[in-house]
């Protein structure tokens, strides 16, 4: 069975063909998933999971940075190459606590903290026990927003669950309610789908006035969520034209 790593890789290299548009955005993701892959499997050799462990896995993801990022990422990736190890823990411990919205945190550098908690997370969650009561809008786990929602097939319709931005925890929520405000009026969420992408909806609040994208596997079973929501960029800045604020980012902080 492949891992969650390798379909990720597989599927952000079929819609890197299918789309030239994002084809350098998902090219470059597939080199950091691999990266990403190798943290996630030499942390089952660790007897201490504490956060301190990433450090050592920062030169790592400087270098695929340097190898394969864009111009701003190598810009950071200079700085930070340069920062003390006590620098690379107070950033990876601002990004773990969910303090980036509250300081002047450069998102450059929050990229780099994300990437390497990501399988640092995920690795955690998988090792934990994780109540299925509730539909809270935050991760249950690691309290991390969503990244993008998902409509699997159940019955005659699509039940909705969300995926954590940080451990890709994935947890049952209200099809018809905003997990930013607790809106339910069927009026005040609407949905858009683009005709290049009729498998993901942009899932809007017309209260609080954020979006989620919402990946519909009874459209394309094939989809790999966190990576399609990734490929999908075009909707997220017609979503910012029409005055709706993505309510959790990606990785990329986007």
């Amino acid at each position: 069975m492949k891992s969650s790593w390798d379909l990720r890789i597989e599927r952000a290299r079929e819609l890197s063909g299918k789309h030239a548009v994002v084809a350098e955005l998902l090219d470059f993701y597939q080199h950091l998933a691999r990266f990403q892959k190798s943290v996630y499997e030499k942390l089952a050799s660790l007897e201490d999971h504490d956060v301190s462990v990433l450090l050592s896995f920062f030169p790592g993801i400087i270098a695929t940075v340097n190898e394969h990022g864009s111009e701003p990422l190598k810009q950071a990736s200079s700085s930070l190459s340069q920062a003390s190890r006590e620098e690379w823990q107070e950033l990876l411990n601002t990004v773990w606590q969910h303090e980036p919205e509250s300081t002047e945190l450069n998102p450059e550098y929050a990229f780099f903290a994300r990437s390497l908690l990501q399988p640092y997370a995920e690795f955690l969650a998988g090792r934990a026990s994780i109540p299925p009561d509730g539909h809270p809008p935050i991760c249950p786990f690691c309290g991390a927003r969503p990244q993008v929602a998902v409509l699997r097939p159940e019955g005659d319709g699509g039940k909705r669950s969300l995926v954590c931005s940080l451990c890709a925890t994935e947890w049952s929520y209200l099809r018809q309610k905003c997990p930013n405000c607790g809106e339910e009026h069927k009026d005040k969420l609407p949905v858009f789908i683009a005709e290049d992408f009729d498998y993901v909806r942009v899932e809007a609040c017309e209260t609080c006035h954020t979006y989620i994208k919402s990946i519909d596997m009874t459209k394309d079973g094939r989809a790999v969520p966190v990576v399609d929501e990734l490929a999908t960029v075009s909707l997220n800045l017609w979503a910012q034209d029409h005055k709706f604020q993505k309510f959790g980012p990606n990785f990329f902080g986007v």
